[in-house]
C-alpha cells in the first residue's frame, strides 16, 4: 500500500493537462490575487464613499454624476491626456519606423546600435530619467545651453509655460521608441525579398516600394504597436508626476495623476475608483474602434469566409 501511493501521484501528474496547470499555478494565483480580485473590489468601491481609514458607504452613482457634471478638473485632465495621446502616439510610431528602416540593412554594428536605441524604452518611464528630463529643460538646463551655442540666446522656461510644457512630455514619449522600433524591425525582416526584386524590375523606386510594399506588409505590426502605445499613452503617469507634477495651471495634468491625487492625497478612494473605471471604458472603446477599422487598412494574406 505504501509503495502504491507514489505511483498514484505519478499517474495523476501524467494525466493530460494536469502538469500544465501545476506549472501555471503561481501565475494563476498572482492573476487572481493581484489583478482580478482588485478589479472587482475597485468596481464595488466606485459606488461608495471611501476614505481608506473608515468603512466604505454606498452612494450609488454619485461619484460618476459628480465626475461628469461638477468636476471641471476631471475634464481638463482628460483633455490633456487625450491631446498627449493623439499627438505622441503617431510621432512615436513614425520615429520608430524611421529608425527601424535605418537598421533594416544590417551592419556589424547594428546589434550595438539597436541596444543603444532600445535603452530609453527600458529606462524611459523611470523616476531617474524623468528627473533628468526635468533638468534638461530647466531654464539653465542643457537645451537652453545648446540653443545659446548655436546663436539662439534663450532662457525659456520650457516646463513653466503652458504652451511648451506639454510638448516636453510628448518629446519624452517619442524618445521612448525602442520597443516599437524592435517590433517594426521584426516585421521588416518578414517581408519577402522577392517582392522588392519584382518591384525593382518593374522600375519602382524606393519611395514607391515603401508605400506599395513595405507599409502595407507592415500594417499588422503597425496595428499591434498602435494598440500598445495608445493604451500606454492614456495610462501615462510618471512623466507628468515627476517632470511637471501637472503644472503650470494643470496644462500637463495627466488623467492618471489626477486620479492619484483624488485617491491618495484627498483620500477619495471611491471617487478615484470611479475615475479608473471611466478610463477603462474609454481605452476599451478606442481599442474596439481600432479593431473595427483594421479591416479597412490592415493587410492580411487571407481572410476566412
Amino acid at each position: 500500500m505504501k509503495n502504491s501511493q507514489p505511483g498514484k501521484i505519478a499517474s495523476f501528474l501524467n494525466k493530460e493537462g494536469v502538469a500544465g496547470y501545476i506549472f501555471i499555478l503561481p501565475f494563476l494565483i498572482g492573476l487572481f490575487a493581484f489583478t482580478l480580485i482588485p478589479i472587482i473590489i475597485s468596481f464595488c468601491l466606485s459606488f461608495t464613499r471611501y476614505d481608506i481609514l473608515s468603512s466604505p458607504s454606498f452612494i450609488g452613482l454619485d461619484n460618476f454624476i459628480r465626475m461628469f457634471t461638477q468636476d471641471a478638473t476631471f475634464w481638463k485632465s482628460f483633455r490633456v491626456t487625450f491631446f498627449y495621446a493623439i499627438v505622441s502616439v503617431p510621432l512615436k510610431l513614425i520615429m520608430a519606423l524611421f529608425v527601424a528602416m535605418l537598421f533594416y540593412r544590417g551592419t556589424r554594428a547594428s546589434a550595438i546600435y539597436r541596444a543603444v536605441y532600445y535603452l530609453p524604452s527600458i529606462m524611459g518611464s523611470s523616476v531617474a530619467v524623468a528627473v533628468l528630463w526635468k533638468q534638461l529643460f530647466a531654464v539653465n538646463g542643457v537645451v537652453n545651453s545648446l540653443l545659446g551655442k548655436i546663436g539662439i540666446h534663450s532662457e525659456v522656461g520650457w516646463l513653466s509655460r503652458t504652451d511648451t510644457a506639454i510638448w516636453t512630455l510628448i518629446l519624452l514619449s517619442v524618445w521612448q521608441f525602442g520597443s516599437s522600433m524592435l517590433v517594426f524591425l521584426g516585421g521588416l525582416k518578414q517581408i519577402p525579398a522577392s517582392l522588392y526584386e519584382a518591384a525593382t524590375v518593374d522600375g519602382c523606386g524606393k519611395i514607391r516600394q515603401f508605400f506599395s510594399i513595405t507599409l502595407p506588409m507592415l500594417t499588422p505590426v503597425l496595428f499591434f504597436n498602435l494598440i500598445q502605445q495608445t493604451i500606454n499613452a492614456f495610462t501615462a503617469f510618471t512623466q507628468s508626476f515627476i517632470v511637471t507634477n501637472g503644472k503650470p495651471l494643470d496644462s500637463t495634468l495627466f488623467y492618471a495623476v489626477y486620479m492619484y491625487r483624488r485617491s491618495f492625497e484627498y483620500s477619495e478612494m471611491g471617487y478615484g475608483a470611479a475615475m479608473a473605471w471611466f478610463m477603462l471604458f474609454v481605452v476599451a472603446l478606442l481599442t474596439c474602434l481600432i479593431f473595427k477599422s483594421s479591416d479597412k487598412w490592415v493587410f492580411r494574406n487571407s481572410k476566412e469566409g
